[in-house]
This record gives C-alpha cells, sequence and structure tokens, in this order.
C-alpha cells in the first residue's frame, strides 16, 4: 500500500476526482511542455459531470483559460481505461506534438500512461486487514503503531491534516448564504449548530453537533473551499466530524485524535488498494462508506477498542452502505452528497457501537466487505456511477419546479 500521505490530500473541493486530480494532471502536462498550448478532451464521469464539478475551471486555471475543453460523451464507458479518463493534446505553433492519456482515480489520485509516480511507490508490506491483523497481534501493538513503524514521520503530517480539517469545520460552522452553482442550496451546518438544543439524551445531542460538523465540511467543501480527502472530496465531512466531536466535546486530546487519522487511513488504504474509493467507479458505497469505515475504526482507536472490534467496527459501517449510488444532482457535489455526510457520520458512532458488543460474535472480516462493496459496485448500471443520469439526480430534474 501507499503512504497515507497519497489518501490524505489538501485541496480545494468540490470533487478530489473532478478538480484535484485533473489539476495534478495539467500540473504535470505544463511542466513538461511550458510553452504550449493544450486542448483537452474528457471523457466518461468527467464529461457527464465535469461541468458541476468545475473540472473545465480548474483546467483553464492551470493550462490557460484559451484551453479548449471538450465534453465527449461518445465514448462508453466500459471502453475506457477508467471512468475518469482524459486526453490532453500538446501544441507548438499550432501543430500537434504529443497526446497525453490520463485517468483520475479517486481521492486526487491520478495514473498518465507511460509515467511512475515516486508517491505511488509501495510503503507498507501488507495490504489487506487480515495480514496487518496478525502482524500487530504477533507484535502487541496497535494499528496506529504499525502505521508509525511503517512510517517515520508520518505524525506531523497527520498534525496539519487535522489542523486543515479543524479550519474545515469551524470556517463552515460561521456561514450562512446558499451554495454556488444554481440549486440554491442552503448552508445549514451554522443553523443547527446554533439552534435551541430540545434534546435530553447525550446521543441525541451528539448526533446534533456532528450532523452540524459534518455538514460544515461538506458544505465547504461545495464552496470550494479547502478540506483534506477523507478519501475523497465528496466524503470529506465524515471523518472530521466524529473527530471534532471527540476532540471539542469529549475533550480527546490532539495525541489520541492523530492515533485515530492514523487508523482510519490505515482502513481507507486497504480499501483504495484493494477495490475503489472512485464513485465513478463504483458508486458513493466507495466514497461515504469507505469514510463511514473510516471514520467508525477512528472512533474505535480512540476509545482503545481491540483489533477485531475496531475491524467489526469499519466492517458493519461498509455493510450497510453497500449499493449507494452516486447520483449528484446537477453534477453538482450537493444533491444528495452533502446529507450523506451527515448520515455516514452519524452511522459511524452506531457501527462503533455495534462493534463493542458483537464483535466476538460477527462473522464476515473487513476484507469480505471489501471485496464485497468492489463487486457490488462493478455490477452498479453506469446510471449511478457519477454520471447525473439516474437515481435523484434524474428525478429531481423532472420534477424541479423552480
Amino acid at each position: 500500500m501507499q503512504s497515507l500521505k497519497e489518501l490524505y490530500k489538501i485541496g480545494i473541493g468540490p470533487s478530489s476526482s473532478h478538480t484535484i486530480g485533473p489539476e495534478r494532471i495539467a500540473e504535470f502536462v505544463l511542466e513538461k511542455y511550458p510553452d504550449s498550448s493544450f486542448k483537452v478532451v474528457l471523457y466518461g464521469s468527467l464529461s457527464l459531470t465535469g461541468k458541476g464539478h468545475g473540472t473545465d475551471r480548474v483546467l483553464k486555471k492551470v493550462l490557460g483559460e484559451k484551453t479548449e475543453i471538450i465534453f465527449d460523451n461518445s465514448v462508453a464507458i466500459k471502453e475506457l481505461p477508467h471512468p475518469n479518463t482524459l486526453d490532453v493534446f500538446v501544441y507548438k505553433d499550432g501543430t500537434q506534438i504529443n497526446k497525453i492519456r490520463a485517468s483520475s482515480v479517486g481521492g486526487g489520485s491520478i495514473k498518465i500512461d507511460g509515467v511512475e509516480f515516486k508517491e505511488s511507490a509501495r510503503v507498507y508490506k501488507h495490504s489487506t486487514f487480515s495480514d496487518i491483523k496478525k502482524y500487530v497481534n504477533e507484535k502487541s501493538i496497535r494499528l496506529c503503531d504499525y502505521v508509525y513503524q511503517t512510517e517515520p514521520d508520518i505524525k506531523d503530517y497527520l498534525m496539519q491534516i487535522w489542523s486543515v480539517m479543524k479550519n474545515s469545520v469551524e470556517s463552515g460552522l460561521k456561514k450562512s448564504g446558499t451554495l454556488p452553482g444554481g440549486l440554491n442550496v442552503a448552508k445549514k451546518a451554522k443553523y443547527i449548530y446554533e439552534s435551541t438544543d430540545i434534546f435530553v439524551r447525550d446521543s441525541l445531542l451528539r448526533n446534533k453537533l456532528t450532523c452540524a460538523y459534518a455538514l460544515a465540511v461538506a458544505e465547504e467543501n461545495a464552496d470550494n473551499g479547502t478540506i483534506v480527502t477523507a478519501p475523497t472530496c465528496g466524503a470529506s465531512g465524515v471523518l472530521p466530524a466524529v473527530l471534532y466531536y471527540a476532540y471539542k466535546n469529549e475533550h480527546v486530546s490532539e495525541q489520541v485524535i492523530i492515533d485515530a487519522l492514523a487508523t482510519a487511513g490505515l482502513i481507507g488504504n486497504i480499501v483504495k488498494t484493494n477495490a475503489s474509493i472512485s464513485g465513478a467507479e463504483c458508486g458513493c458505497q466507495a466514497e461515504i462508506g469507505t469514510a463511514c469505515s473510516m471514520a467508525a475504526a477512528g472512533i474505535g482507536e480512540i476509545y482503545s477498542l481491540s483489533v477485531d472490534q475496531i475491524e467489526c467496527a469499519a466492517e458493519v459501517a461498509m455493510e450497510h452502505n453497500l449499493g449507494l449510488t452516486c447520483d449528484p444532482v446537477l453534477g453538482l457535489v450537493q444533491v444528495p452528497c452533502i446529507e450523506r455526510n451527515t448520515m455516514a457520520a452519524m452511522r459511524a458512532f452506531d457501527s462503533f457501537c455495534v462493534a463493542y458488543y458483537l464483535a466476538p460474535m460477527r462473522k464476515i472480516p473487513f476484507d469480505v466487505i471489501v471485496k464485497t462493496m468492489y463487486e457490488t459496485g462493478k455490477d452498479l448500471n453506469h446510471k449511478y456511477l457519477e454520471t447525473a443520469r439516474g437515481g435523484i439526480a434524474k428525478h429531481y430534474k423532472i420534477n424541479q419546479k423552480d
């Protein structure tokens, strides 16, 4: 598996696969061909939801406003190497000198034909939860310790990640108004956070605050703010919400939060390595489902659950997101994306509670649920794979009255 630095990335929303990934591709091309002009052809999900996600905007920001962007829907997604594929045509004095094919494979990670990236190197010697569990049990260490052994310098980076996560929560809680893009979606985090509490039970108050924190980050993402891919921009509100609740409301130390980030990152890395975190490839289950698993595992680390209990929490969280479709209305990362962050954050706490009691009686290993998610994603109709051609994206436009 790759470094956690390739999973947790600091970037600008609203989409890791449609903005951060293409931006990285464009920066690579511009560095290689600095005095050139360009044409970019977007295929698959990039062509169908690239407008709403801001793909053309970020490409022109890097390559120049005169760059021609073509949204090509004529190529069947099954014929592409990845649903987020693009071609960059390079011109010098009006003559084409090269064509570069690249893919944005999820979470801001990219692949460019014929190019080996240093950050893509394998860092972790294990790639499945079962192998990692065997190792940590033999060494009598925690999952976060395994991360620190493998990446001795990762704590400072995780502290940077946590700082951005905190800022994205706190910034989002202060803002009101509507999000850009044409749907006129109201920002709700501030309203919920400041609303009068009618809850008398701690668990209900926790849900209210977790919901507000998740909304805050997801709204920052939709408003082109700075967030952390965890594992993606579209699912960036889930993990910060549960960590911020633990930090702010349960007074958990930042060192324990860093341990939780390490453990959560390990879970996300396993999914990214053995399946996918791309909504265009496997639906929202790959993004929100993975984020929910990461958050559940992170909570487990905070409260010192055993390795088996943490595995159970991550498995339960993913299992109950299986089949979740990616159907963004108007191709924006807003409806239903933002609310899904809140639901996954609350479900992470539920998964933690289930695992605390039932881990000894569970049947399904985390590796099995990861494989199941990947196969489920491959079986989903392309309408539900970030194309905005099915589900809520289809029916909202039909019934929209404003």
